[in-house]
């Protein structure tokens, strides 16, 4: 749970950095690679990454510039792109405009529990991981590069010229 808005900003500016990082491996054709019939796209994955920035953080009352929930992803990586780094800079500001510290003890229903601002905030960051981690996968099977985000990648452990970990 976060207790100081800045840590957040601290965290959520590697956090996004990063998912940007994975949108910038993908290719337009990538989005729509189905490796298995019973997962989500590439295309899908990215996009609702994308839409949970204003899905969740306006159960707190914040206004994330987003696409409906309901908008299907469009088949431009630069399009996700570019709609990702504006709802992100949104969540920023609008935090910067409307929260301060103490704002992050406010509980607000959050899926039919109680969440304090500060603890959506770490579930915010932690769905993005956990979206991020299955993109990577996908990724690999469509024999796409994958980067490092809390570690070297294989192909980032070949370029530094060291064998991949076993």
């Amino acid at each position: 749970m976060y207790r100081k808005i800045q840590d957040f900003f601290d965290d959520w500016d590697y956090e996004s950095k990063s998912t940007i990082k994975i949108f910038n491996n993908l290719t337009d054709e990538s989005l729509a690679v189905k490796v298995s019939p019973d997962v989500r796209t590439l295309g899908v994955l990215a996009w609702h990454i994308t839409l949970t920035l204003d899905e969740m953080m306006s159960k707190t009352g914040l206004h994330i510039d987003s696409p409906p929930q309901d908008s299907k992803h469009p088949s431009s990586v630069q399009e996700i792109k570019t709609t990702y780094e504006r709802a992100s800079e949104s969540l920023v500001n609008e935090i910067k405009k409307k929260w301060n510290d103490d704002s992050l003890q406010t509980e607000v229903d959050m899926y039919g529990s109680n969440w304090k601002n500060g603890v959506t905030l770490g579930a915010l960051l932690g769905h993005q991981a956990h979206h991020r981690g299955q993109m990577t996968i996908l990724m690999r099977q469509a024999g796409l590069k994958v980067p490092g985000i809390y570690g070297p990648s294989k192909e980032e452990w070949a370029a530094m010229g060291m064998p991949p970990m076993e």
